[in-house]
Parts: structure tokens; C-alpha cells; sequence
């Protein structure tokens, strides 16, 4: 995967500012990308392309439990995240819609605004094509790569089913 950086070194971006909860009654991702980012920077959206990246610092996701937040994001055009640190619950969320983040210590220092990265998943590296730098992150997980590779996490459910035995 390869795109352009969009850089909010602040730590502690919450989800009411990723997407405000003025919207949490739409669901569709399209309307939601209207209006992604926008507490933080209104003109975010006349920027990001698609396939583009989003870099944070420290804690990236906190507050309130919303799949909106992720949804603003991809539908906008963010093809991954990758920051410091993420708040758990956001960072479960992402992995259950299937939409990429990358936790990489020390990522928000090491990037500008309007880089270009190129991401290797399977062998967790992030290559920062205009600064000719390499990072490294763990990969995720064989069980969250099937997350992933399904689709999300009801869709690798509704795929396993039947196939686990339950003991009796």
C-alpha cells in the first residue's frame, strides 16, 4: 500500500474530533467523510485523497466507542493509520471494519505532512519514500490478518462458521 501523509502530531485525538457526534445518526460513509477531521482542521477534507495516510502521535482514538470515527475516515479516502499509539477501543474497532492502522512508537516525529510511505503489512516495514527512511511495526497477528483478510470481523465470523468444533 502507498500513499500520501497527512500529519497530526498531536497526542490524544479523540473520536468527537475525528467525526463530531452531531453525525452519529448517518451511517453512510460518504456523508460521514464530509465532514472527517473537520474539529481539528475543516479544510482536511479538501485535501486527502484517496489512499491516502493519516500519522498521529500518542493515543490516537480516545474517548467515546464510535465506528463512525473509522467510517469518516475511509470514507474520506484514508486508506491507514499509523500512529504512536491508539486507544484500545478505536484500535478494535478498526481492526473489526477492517480498516488498516499500524502502531508505530515515535512515527509522529519521524514524518512530514505530504509524504509519500509505502507499507509492507505482512513484513511490518513502512517505507518513507521521501525521506529514503525505514520503520518497522509488528505484524498483526495471524488471527487478525483472517479479521482482515475476511473483510472485518462478522464477515471472518460468518466465514468460520460451522467450522470450529465446541466441546462438550
Amino acid at each position: 500500500m502507498q500513499g500520501r501523509v497527512h500529519l497530526f502530531k498531536r497526542d490524544h485525538i479523540n473520536t468527537d474530533e475525528i467525526i463530531s457526534a452531531r453525525y452519529l445518526n448517518v451511517h453512510d460513509e460518504a456523508t460521514l467523510a464530509e465532514h472527517a477531521m473537520e474539529v481539528i482542521d475543516p479544510e482536511f477534507v479538501k485535501r486527502v485523497q484517496a489512499g491516502d495516510m493519516l500519522v498521529a502521535g500518542e493515543n490516537f482514538g480516545c474517548g467515546s466507542s464510535r465506528e463512525h470515527a473509522i467510517w469518516a475516515l475511509r470514507g474520506a479516502g484514508v486508506q491507514a493509520v499509523l500512529a504512536d499509539s491508539f486507544a484500545r477501543i478505536f484500535y478494535r474497532n478498526a481492526v473489526n471494519n477492517a480498516f488498516q492502522i499500524m502502531e508505530i512508537p515515535g512515527i509522529s516525529a519521524q514524518v512530514q505532512d505530504g509524504d509519500e510511505l509505502e507499507i509492507d503489512i505482512e513484513k511490518g516495514l513502512v517505507t518513507n519514500r521521501s525521506q529514503n527512511k525505514t520503520y518497522s511495526f509488528p505484524p498483526h497477528s495471524p488471527f487478525l490478518q483472517g479479521i482482515y483478510a475476511a473483510g472485518g470481523l462478522l464477515k471472518n465470523i460468518a466465514a468460520n462458521a460451522g467450522r470450529r468444533k465446541v466441546k462438550k
